[in-house]
């Protein structure tokens, strides 16, 4: 394995881990007062001139076409909507089991894009599928049989599904395509915090840290599963490419159950472990796509059926 390779898989890794640190530096803050939209606002506000810098670095512009403006703005209210979602999850269940939860939207892709795109229905979706189910199965009931907050586990689908139409947007779009990364993200982050302000103005209360630890929470925030994400996530797929750096995104719920359980002193039950561990699975199987979808078939012809 050449530096090159070794760089991009060390810097898929940091980018799917600093994803994951979202619970961490986030529920701290709502135990200072704070509640999801104004965490948020603050998240995607102290993000902009840190991506602005970013951009002017690499000698690019800002400027947007008109033909842009639309598509742009539409991806940064589904991101909004989105995090607020996720977010808000982690009032009402264990943060570690919503950041796995979340992980089923590369599923919710591969769906979308062959009942809506006519991609074709590949056999490990249906394997995915089946590993999702009993996964959410899991997750969404106790050890002791009692299912969880069904509007946590709402807010997590709802989640994760305006997150895949966020990222089916981009896989369709030419005009979003032909947008550079970090510009794309800088005004997906400028028009995604207008809906931030919308719910304010809608009469929800902004919130501000209670202490300096919590402006310092904020500002990791914005700096760890934001800008340095995505940086990360940049240099691994001009290193090793999209799909191997997909696959290490299976680290961000992991980032996330570790931090819960260390950081947030939250537990997890065996029946939530496997459970996470089915849909990480699913997720991956989904990611790497043809390849599995390849060995699946090899495997149907050492079986043939015994009917002439």
């Amino acid at each position: 394995m050449n530096a090159r390779a070794v760089k991009g898989y060390v810097m898929a890794a940091v980018a799917a881990a600093t994803y994951g640190t979202n619970p961490a530096f986030a529920v701290p803050l709502y135990g200072e007062g704070m509640n999801p939209n104004s965490v948020l606002l603050f998240r995607y506000v102290l993000g902009l001139p840190l991506l602005a810098a970013m951009v002017y670095l690499r000698g690019r512009s800002l400027r947007l076409s008109r033909r842009e403006v639309g598509p742009v703005a539409t991806l940064g209210v589904l991101m909004a909507l989105s995090s607020l979602a996720l977010f808000e999850s982690y009032n009402y269940m264990n943060s570690g089991v919503a950041s796995t939860l979340l992980f089923v939207y590369p599923v919710m892709v591969a769906v979308l894009m062959a009942f809506f795109f006519h991609e074709r229905f590949r056999a490990t979706t249906v394997v995915c599928l089946a590993l999702m189910g009993a996964g959410l199965l899991l997750l969404m009931r106790n050890d002791g049989g009692a299912p969880v907050d069904a509007l946590g586990c709402g807010l997590v689908m709802a989640s994760s599904l305006t997150y895949a139409l966020y990222l089916v947007m981009i896989n369709v779009s030419a005009t979003v395509r032909a947008i550079p990364t970090l510009k794309l993200l800088f005004y997906v982050l400028l028009s995604g915090s207008g809906v931030f302000l919308f719910v304010l103005a809608s009469g929800t209360e902004l919130t501000l840290p209670a202490s300096s630890g919590g402006w310092l929470n904020l500002a990791a925030l914005a700096f760890f599963p934001t800008v340095v994400s995505l940086l990360c996530t940049t240099v691994a797929i001009q290193c090793i490419g999209s799909t191997p750096t997909a696959i290490f995104g299976a680290f961000e719920p992991v980032t996330a159950v570790v931090l819960s359980v260390v950081v947030l002193g939250q537990t997890l039950t065996g029946r939530e472990l496997v459970g996470g561990a089915l849909i990480v699975a699913a997720a991956t199987l989904v990611i790497v796509g043809d390849p599995v979808g390849s060995v699946l078939l090899r495997v149907r012809k050492m079986f043939p059926s015994k009917r002439k």
